[in-house]
Formats: structure tokens, C-alpha cells, sequence
């Protein structure tokens, strides 16, 4: 584990925390991102990411949201995880991949074409247990809210 992990899943850990980053993490990543022309995602020195590119909801305009993910190397997928940094309410994200499922990810500074599932039943549970083990404070995120976190796996598509 690099140094500095055990601190910051702590850290990450706290309802302070769930409180201040909704507003700076995302923010900060998409600027760093756009700077370096995709070369470099600041979140994703300590967890892989990617920016997800999905159409809103209601609005049908491409939205763009850094996120981090957890590879899922037998499929050549990517699970997501809508923890929402353990906040009540399912991130805008995750309405916009269920209501337009074809999305576009930027996965070390490449543009790949994906369709987004929903997960449920066994397959949410081990891909649930799976993210429990890659990054532990999904466990407290998912004891502060009354809701299931959403998580969705991202397979490739043809453009």
C-alpha cells in the first residue's frame, strides 16, 4: 500500500469529509484533466479513475464527472461505485446512466465508448464485496445512508 493510503481512507472516511469534497474533488480533477489534455487525474494517484461522460437525465446534454473506479480486469470492464462519498441522496450520475445508458469514459487519457448496467442480485453482491476489499470506506459510506449504493458496471462498446 503507498504510503499515505491508510491516511487518507480514514480521512475519506469521516462525515466531514462526505461534507467538504462533493465540492472541491470533482472540481479540481476535471481542471487538472482539461489542463494536461486528459494526461492526468489527480484522484486517481490514490484510486484508478476515470471521467465518465454521460447524458443528463432530464436534460439530455453531456455531463462530465471524474470518478473513481475499480477495473474489473476478467470482462475489461469498469465498475462504478454511486457512493456519493456517503451522502443521502444516489450522485446525478448514476440517474443519467439509468436513464441513457450509452456513455463515453476517458480512461488514461483515452476516449472509450461504454454502456453502463446497473448491477443487482449476485452479481452486485460480489462486485459489492470486490469493492469492499479495494477500497474499505465504502463500508462507512454505505452505514451512513438509508439508501443501496448504486453500482454499475461499464462494458465496451462499438462507436
Amino acid at each position: 500500500m503507498p504510503p499515505g493510503v491508510r491516511l487518507v481512507r480514514k480521512v475519506s472516511s469521516t462525515r466531514a469529509f462526505a461534507r467538504v469534497a462533493p465540492r472541491f474533488v470533482p472540481a479540481l480533477d476535471r481542471a487538472v484533466h482539461r489542463l494536461t489534455r486528459g494526461k492526468v487525474l489527480l484522484s486517481a494517484q490514490m484510486l484508478p479513475g476515470v471521467i465518465l461522460t454521460a447524458r443528463g437525465a432530464r436534460s439530455g446534454l453531456p455531463r462530465r464527472t471524474p470518478l473513481a473506479c475499480m477495473p474489473d480486469e476478467a470482462s475489461g470492464g469498469w465498475v462504478l461505485v454511486g457512493s456519493n462519498f456517503g451522502r443521502p441522496r444516489h450522485p446525478a450520475w448514476t440517474a443519467n446512466l439509468l436513464a441513457h445508458p450509452d456513455a463515453e469514459i476517458n480512461w488514461r487519457g483515452e476516449d472509450i465508448a461504454v454502456r453502463a448496467r446497473l448491477l443487482a442480485g449476485e452479481e452486485r453482491a460480489a462486485a459489492w464485496e470486490a469493492a469492499l476489499a479495494f477500497w474499505p470506506p465504502y463500508a462507512a459510506y454505505q452505514a451512513r445512508v438509508d439508501r443501496e449504493i448504486r453500482l454499475f458496471r461499464l462494458e465496451r462498446r462499438a462507436r
